[in-house]
């Protein structure tokens, strides 16, 4: 089976907790895994990977809540992998059909409704400009004829028609200049308080595109494009940088517990405890799945990402949360990479999420760190 489905399968928890603390047999687990082949051949494959991909990027639109489109994606999903599901295939395709199609429909017409936003706001501050460019150019039209008529005067040798062309043009001048003046002064205001206007409208774009809404972390979007930048980085100042994935230990029993309201509470207060561990101006926090989140270390290698690691892990242990009169404890499992030389984003990924996973498979609440060798370090 892929890693990344199993991955999936084990984030799930469609059978995970099934064997936490049971003993389970190392045989058992194989016939489980050999079921799981065969119920996943390469169409179920290729719509999981569909649908957890989509999943991870959705945005929050009015009517469609992520947490609520993801539990309907998952819920799907557990079909399709589910070996002994007997779920309809064309039932179970209209459901997926009918899911994406409604989310997307909405999707799209919130992005459309930005973008519109966006270029009224624009449309505003041009109108403005080509208002001001219009004053500009009758005033200097009528001033233009009125020096013209000074000129006429000047020629005719009248004084009396001198002196009459004189006073005009002198006030026209004076007008001219003075509402110049002041239609200057405003066209600054006016133009600097559209271009705050719009520089406040491009920051809250940019915030809610960047960040989860839930949680105020930096969502998956910004993750992908942050450890790039940190790759590249890397290549041409040689600084150390780790990545730390982690997830919250048997989240799926929280909500079926207590509730998908202490869900909320408990990753809410997941990021609170990162944010306060992780809080240097350089660190990066971001959540890239429903509990599951990363934190990018500028300028440190393993032995330091150990360390706040460590610091990270005491807290969560020790902390106990009360939500609406219950009190709650939660562990987490952490994967630590070390960028090493010659590595893609890809591999650095893909190596704290094998870290990551055992931990897991040791029996989590620990964190584990993936070494350029082979072999990987475990710590509880």
């Amino acid at each position: 089976m892929k890693r990344w489905v199993e991955k999936l399968v084990e984030q799930l928890n469609f059978d995970s907790d099934s064997d936490a603390g049971t003993g389970a047999s190392d045989a058992s687990s194989a016939r489980k895994r050999k079921k799981l082949d065969q119920a996943l051949n390469d169409d179920r494959a290729t719509l999981l990977f569909f649908i957890d991909t989509y999943s991870k990027h959705l945005f929050e639109i009015e009517n469609h809540p992520i947490r609520r489109v993801r539990e309907s994606f998952d819920e799907i999903s557990r079909e399709l992998i589910d070996p002994s599901s007997k779920a309809d295939p064309e039932k179970l395709l209209f459901r997926l059909r009918h899911l994406f199609l409604t989310y997307r429909v909405d999707e799209y017409t919130y992005v459309r409704k930005t973008v519109e936003d966006f270029k009224s706001i624009l449309w505003d501050f041009v109108e403005q400009l080509g208002e001001d460019s219009r004053f500009e150019q009758v005033a200097d039209r009528d001033l233009h004829s009125s020096f013209k008529e000074l000129k006429e005067a000047v020629e005719s040798e009248s004084i009396d028609v001198l002196r009459s062309k004189s006073r005009e043009f002198i006030d026209s001048y004076v007008e001219y200049t003075s509402k110049r003046d002041e239609r200057r002064k405003k066209k600054i205001s006016s133009i600097k308080k559209n271009l705050d206007t719009v520089k406040r409208k491009l920051v809250e774009a940019d915030r809610t595109m960047r960040t989860d809404h839930m949680t105020g972390a930096f969502n998956r979007k910004s993750f992908d494009e942050h450890i790039k930048n940190q790759w590249n980085l890397r290549e041409v100042s040689q600084n150390a940088v780790s990545l730390c994935i982690l997830d919250i230990d048997h989240f799926k029993k929280v909500n079926d517990t207590y509730g998908h309201d202490i869900g909320d509470f408990v990753i809410k207060e997941c990021v609170r405890i990162l944010h306060e561990s992780y809080g240097r101006g350089t660190d990066f926090v971001a959540r890239i799945g429903g509990e599951e989140f990363a934190v990018v270390l500028q300028d440190h290698n393993s032995d330091h990402a150990v360390k706040r690691a460590e610091e990270a892990f005491a807290r969560v242990r020790k902390e106990v949360f009360v939500h609406q009169d219950k009190e709650l404890r939660f562990t987490v499992s952490m994967g630590i990479a070390q960028l090493e030389p010659g590595q893609t984003v890809d591999q650095w990924v893909k190596s704290a999420d094998q870290a990551l996973y055992e931990s897991k498979q040791g029996g989590r609440n620990r964190w584990t760190v993936a070494p350029a060798a082979t072999s990987l370090k475990k710590v509880s």
